[in-house]
């Protein structure tokens, strides 16, 4: 980034003062319950499958959770609890869990949620194999048996020791679908979207919107919840804040950028941080990014401080780890391992034989607020002799980074997580991960991935040893953090209330939001 275009950059962060975020529950008051909650958000459902790749992604959430919740459900603050299922129980060397459901589960079509239901859907997972996501091919491939005890608890037999499952069953493998909605391994559109959630199916367009209502039957009760709940996907952040404006949005996810616009036209901004971030993916096979120098090259051609306070708004903080500050994983000297260097970028590139620069191409997912990160980045890291070419495709096409043959050399996403964050780092760094196609760039990182699979969650041992994996990430340049990305909402002042910050996924949970009484 030249000198003019720093000073535009930082002065464009000064002229939008920092807004403060409302505590979640801040407008605590009676409900209306008989409007639709309507959001805009940035990204969509191509179907409405948990088991659909696409839906692997912790940002394509609010939907399939309000419609199938989950088998255990997992806390605001990461921690696994009950969910549909009341209780469990582990032996003692993780080799299996108990799952009791609850007597009072019952489907959007009627029919029980039982342990029979619960085996029907791990075998119709399992049955999928590699055209499931990620999150679901881990959870079933553990999966060496599944008991059925009693009608309302089922033991599931483990290949080797996890600490990891419970996890899962709080994310797309714990979503159950009504035995109706399916047959043997059909999945995407070829299945209906019948799960046991506080809302039930209208209707659906896939990658436009998904309209629900609200169950009656739902077991967690519906006192106080809207009439249904409407998921809107409209990648352009100007139309979701002007679908605000108009009044046909409740709430809207909203750039950084618009939150001066936001509050200047009388609206409510509330900021959740998240434990995501903007990374850069980099597919290690392609030419020059397997050697760590061209990798270090971008890591000190990126001044994260001037992206943060030009494009966060007060939002975003600098990063160069997966982890947020609030995180046990976090390690804060790593955030200081690469200084802002253009100098030394040029000179790893010439040491690993790219004196006069290099080419490499970027999946460009298209809506607004990528654009306009991956714009900058390329402005940057051209005056380090790194040249980004733009392959501009759908956000719901970001599965063509790691489908074979994989399109671009890199990808630059906003990461939510997901809801084991040993599985996050596996997903981003690890061999066998959906953002690693060419597999982890150090035999150090699988080695300490296996370790921390193999430990319970409670195990104290565990917070070392991925400070540990945190450090070898950094140092081999694994993946690329950029800067860490927030929720931003904007909404009609007192309107949204219990939107609470949800930090095992990129998505927050809606299923427990609720509209002001006296907001239409």
């Amino acid at each position: 980034m030249n000198r003019t275009m720093r000073r535009w950059v930082l002065t464009a962060a000064t002229a939008c003062a920092p807004l403060t975020a409302l505590p979640a529950g801040a407008w605590a008051q009676a409900t209306n319950t008989t409007a639709n909650l309507i959001y805009y958000d940035a990204a969509g459902n191509e179907t409405l499958d948990p088991a659909e790749p696409q839906n692997n992604s912790s940002l394509s959430h609010e939907a399939l959770l309000a419609i199938y919740d989950t088998l255990i459900r997992m806390g605001a603050d990461g921690v696994p609890g009950p969910g549909m299922v009341a209780s469990w129980e582990r032996n003692a060397d993780l080799t299996d869990i108990t799952l009791k459901l609850r007597p009072d589960v019952v489907f959007h079509d009627g029919a029980k949620l039982d342990a029979e239901a619960v085996k029907k859907n791990l075998e119709r997972s399992a049955a999928l194999g590699k055209r499931a996501g990620n999150t679901v091919q881990e959870a079933v491939g553990l999966i060496t048996a599944i008991e059925v005890v009693d009608p309302l608890t089922v033991r599931l037999k483990l290949k080797a020791p996890s600490g990891q499952i419970e996890y899962w069953l709080g994310a797309n493998p714990g979503m159950m679908l009504s035995p109706a909605a399916f047959n043997g391994d059909a999945m995407g559109n070829n299945i209906k979207p019948i799960g046991a959630g506080p809302y039930k199916l209208k209707s659906v367009d896939p990658n436009v919107r998904t309209i629900t209502t609200r169950y009656d039957g739902y077991w967690g009760g519906t006192a106080g919840r809207p009439a249904g709940f409407e998921h809107h996907y409209v990648p352009d952040g100007r139309a979701r804040l002007n679908a605000l404006r108009s009044g046909q949005a409740t709430i809207a996810l909203i750039d950084p950028r618009q939150m001066t616009e936001a509050k200047g036209a009388g609206l409510a901004i509330q900021i959740n941080q998240k434990n995501m971030l903007w990374d850069i993916y980099p597919n290690t096979s392609r030419a020059g990014l397997g050697d760590i120098r061209v990798r270090r090259a971008i890591m000190h051609a990126i001044d994260r401080e001037a992206l943060a306070e030009a494009l966060g708004f007060g939002s975003a903080k600098p990063t160069q780890q997966l982890f947020a500050e609030s995180s046990p994983y976090y390690v804060a000297e790593l955030n200081n391992h690469y200084k802002y260097d253009p100098a030394m970028a040029k000179a790893l590139l010439a040491e690993a034989g790219f004196k006069d620069g290099i080419d490499i191409t970027q999946l460009l997912l298209n809506n607004s607020e990528y654009r306009q990160l991956a714009e900058a980045l390329q402005a940057m890291l051209a005056e380090s002799g790194i040249r980004i070419k733009f392959d501009v495709v759908d956000v719901s096409q970001f599965p063509l980074f790691f489908r074979q043959p994989p399109r671009g050399d890199i990808l630059m996403a906003r990461y939510g997580g997901r809801s084991d964050p040993v599985q996050t780092v596996f997903e981003l760094v690890g061999t066998g991960g959906s953002y690693a196609p060419a597999g982890a760039v150090s035999p150090e990182i699988d080695k300490l991935i296996t370790q921390l699979k193999g430990m319970a969650g409670t195990d104290p041992k565990r917070t070392p040893v991925m400070r540990d994996l945190a450090k070898v990430i950094v140092e081999t340049v694994a993946t690329i953090p950029v800067i860490t990305r927030a929720n931003v909402y904007a909404y009609r002042p007192g309107c949204i209330q219990n939107l609470q910050s949800y930090l095992p996924a990129g998505d927050d949970r809606f299923n427990d939001v609720t509209i002001a009484a006296n907001c239409k």
